[in-house]
C-alpha cells in the first residue's frame, strides 16, 4: 500500500508529498546550518555525523522532485522548507547556546561598581586603563559561556548603561577561571555530546 491508495491521486501528488518536501527541507537545512555552526565552533565528533544525515534527507526530498518535474508545488515546497529551515537551524544554535564568547566593555564612568558586581558573581574580569577619544576609560575584558551573555548585558545595562561593549566569538579557550553554572551538571549532561571536540 503507498500514499496513492491511501489518500488518493490528487491529495498525493498536489497535497501530500509537497508537504513530506518541505518537512525534508526544512530538516536537512536545520540540520545544515546547525552543522555548519558547530564546524566553526571546533565540534569535530558531530559535524560529521550531522553531515550524513542532512545528505541523506536532501537526496530524498531532491528524488521526489526528480520524479515529478512539471509539478510547481514541488519547487515551491523545496525552496519554502529551504528558507524555514534555515530559520529554525538559527534558532536551535541559539538555544543550544554553544561556545563561548569575549565581551568588551569600555566606560568613562567609575567602573568599579560594575565589577564588583561582576565579581561577585564569579565572572572573570580583565581591566586596562585605556586612553578614549574623550579622556581616560576603563576597558573590562570577560571571556564566558555563551549562555551567560545575557546576564552580562543585563549587569552592564544596570550599572554603567551608557557603557559602550562588543560581543565576538570565541573558537578556543584554554587556563583561565570560567564562571560556573548554578547547576553545572545541567549543562553536562544535555550539551556531553558537543564537549567533545577532538
Amino acid at each position: 500500500m503507498n500514499l496513492t491508495d491511501i489518500f488518493g491521486t490528487f491529495t498525493t501528488v498536489w497535497v501530500i508529498i509537497p508537504l513530506l518536501i518541505l518537512l525534508a527541507r526544512v530538516l536537512d537545512v536545520s540540520i545544515g546550518t546547525v552543522r555548519i555552526i558547530l564546524i566553526g565552533k571546533g565540534y569535530k565528533k558531530i559535524a560529521p555525523v550531522l553531515g550524513f544525515i542532512e545528505s541523506f534527507v536532501w537526496i530524498i526530498a531532491v528524488s521526489q522532485i526528480m520524479q515529478n518535474l512539471n509539478n510547481i508545488y514541488y519547487y515551491v515546497a523545496y525552496a519554502g522548507g529551504f528558507a524555514l529551515g534555515t530559520f529554525i537551524g538559527m534558532a536551535i544554535e541559539e538555544k543550544l547556546s554553544l561556545g563561548y564568547v569575549i565581551i568588551r566593555v569600555i566606560t568613562h564612568l567609575d567602573a568599579s561598581e560594575l565589577i564588583a558586581s561582576f565579581r561577585a558573581k564569579n565572572y572573570p574580569v580583565t581591566i586596562l586603563n585605556a586612553d578614549g577619544i574623550n579622556g581616560k576609560v576603563s576597558v573590562l575584558f570577560l571571556v564566558i559561556q555563551r549562555n551567560l551573555t545575557e546576564s552580562i548585558i543585563d549587569f552592564i545595562k544596570e550599572y554603567n548603561p551608557n557603557a559602550f561593549y562588543s560581543i565576538e566569538d570565541v573558537r578556543f579557550v584554554s587556563g583561565g577561571v570560567m564562571p560556573q553554572l548554578a547547576d553545572p551538571s545541567i549543562r553536562k549532561n544535555r550539551w556531553h555530546l558537543f564537549s567533545k571536540r577532538k
